[in-house]
């Protein structure tokens, strides 16, 4: 975080008041505020939408896209620790100056309009790439899709992710609603793959009615996991003995695969060759997402923040045996499914150790450590910080034990930041 006197963190806080909702769906106000500061939009524009894995497909790529030496800009949200890990270019953060400016100048022509905290932040980040002269941007949707402040700025191309339960209070309380949402960063003959095997029903229509030229998994695009390589085969082109990304999990695989399809789409046909995307997948790196680290015993970090996430999460803890057992130290916004992600995870966590996530959605500790007792049938701890969470939690630990912290960005990152300086290492 930037330091409590900083300007930058001045801002921030105030960002806070000046809407009075969180969260507020829609386009208008970013359109009315885009108009007045009239920025000089991008060369390229890529919209990465989807339930689970936009960060990993947007630092893939971020990667890949900085080979052909143009200026890549990337904005994401949350963030796990910086609030200037939201906006990159060419890989490195935006400096506290670069973002108090761009809130300065949005303020200047701000006038009655009532931003949200994300709305102002998405227009600094795109008035930060322009103030860079970034020749191609990477927008993560913050939620949903069709109302979200990124949709404001038409895309070249766009993927889809992965459609599952999240967010239901907003985006409707079944994957085709929630689909339809995210289908929305849709455009007329512009290319949206959709990544997964799984999908919706209301794609297919919503790619129809919009004239999408719509790239689907195992239709349009395959690929073929095996051991520790991988190949990929789309309209054009076939990979074979690719190396596996080098961020953790299968679901990696699949991850870049709906990437490779989306740089074949978009044109970037040059960059389909395994020496190229080889060196732009094996040093990649997600801050909260499979962090393997080492303070006072070992340590795992995910942010898991829905049902779907929870099972892959399972899924890699299979595939990351050790000695001993897992303890999950675990904090849940008031909007999730509690059961649901607790769930996947019996047969992997041995003791459980309930915290209150650092925001005001969050579930008290007690209530959370109540429910997940239900899920379980064991008894869970309650911590009432997250110092008292990280006690817990490695008096439990034995030499051979794993720690695992999910549930939240807002959990994740505060423990992070509370275990550093740490020895970062990647899984085997």
């Amino acid at each position: 975080m930037p330091s409590l006197d900083s300007p930058l963190n001045d801002w921030l806080v105030r960002l806070e008041t000046l809407s009075p909702w969180e969260i507020d769906l829609g386009l208008e106000r970013v359109q009315c505020l885009l108009e007045r500061l009239n920025l000089e939009r991008p060369a390229t524009v890529f919209h990465i939408a989807g339930t689970n894995g936009k960060g990993s497909s947007v630092v893939m790529l971020e990667s890949l896209l900085r080979t052909t030496g143009v200026c890549v800009g990337s904005y994401t949200s949350p963030h796990i620790i910086r609030y200037n890990e939201r906006i990159r270019i060419d890989g490195v953060e935006a400096s506290d100056a670069a973002i108090v400016a761009a809130f300065e100048r949005i303020e200047a022509v701000r006038d009655d309009v009532s931003l949200t905290y994300f709305e102002f932040g998405t227009l600094a980040a795109l008035a930060v790439f322009a103030d860079a002269g970034v020749h191609t941007v990477i927008l993560e949707i913050g939620m949903g899709g069709r109302l979200d402040a990124v949709n404001a700025i038409a895309p070249d191309a766009g993927l889809i992710t992965n459609v599952s339960l999240d967010h239901c209070n907003w985006l409707g309380d079944d994957v085709e609603a929630i689909a339809r949402e995210k289908a929305g960063i849709m455009r007329r003959d512009k290319p949206l793959v959709f990544a997964s095997m799984d999908m919706p029903r209301t794609i297919v229509a919503r790619a129809a009615a919009t004239g999408a030229n719509l790239i689907a998994a195992g239709r349009d695009y395959h690929w073929v996991l095996d051991r520790d390589a991988w190949s990929w085969r789309g309209a054009q082109t076939h990979l074979k003995r690719l190396r596996r990304p080098s961020l953790p999990g299968a679901i990696q695989v699949e991850n870049a695969a709906g990437v490779l399809a989306l740089v074949e789409a978009a044109g970037h046909r040059n960059l389909l060759r395994t020496d190229v995307i080889d060196a732009a997948f094996s040093d990649l790196h997600l801050s909260g997402r499979m962090q393997m680290l080492d303070a006072d015993g070992n340590w795992l970090l995910d942010v898991a923040h829905n049902p779907a996430a929870a099972g892959v999460l399972a899924d890699t803890l299979r595939t990351l045996p050790i000695a001993g057992r897992t303890i999950a130290i675990i904090g849940i916004l008031d909007d999730k499914d509690v059961e649901g992600m607790v769930s996947p995870l019996v047969d992997a966590v041995a003791s459980w150790v309930a915290v209150t996530a650092d925001n005001p959605r969050a579930i008290p500790a007690a209530d959370l450590a109540r429910r997940i007792a239900n899920v379980t049938d064991t008894s869970c701890l309650i911590a009432a910080s997250l110092r008292q969470a990280r006690d817990h939690a490695l008096v439990l630990a034995g030499a051979d034990d794993r720690i695992l912290v999910t549930g939240s960005f807002y959990l994740v990152g505060p423990l992070l930041e509370l275990l550093r300086p740490v020895e970062i290492y990647s899984p085997p």
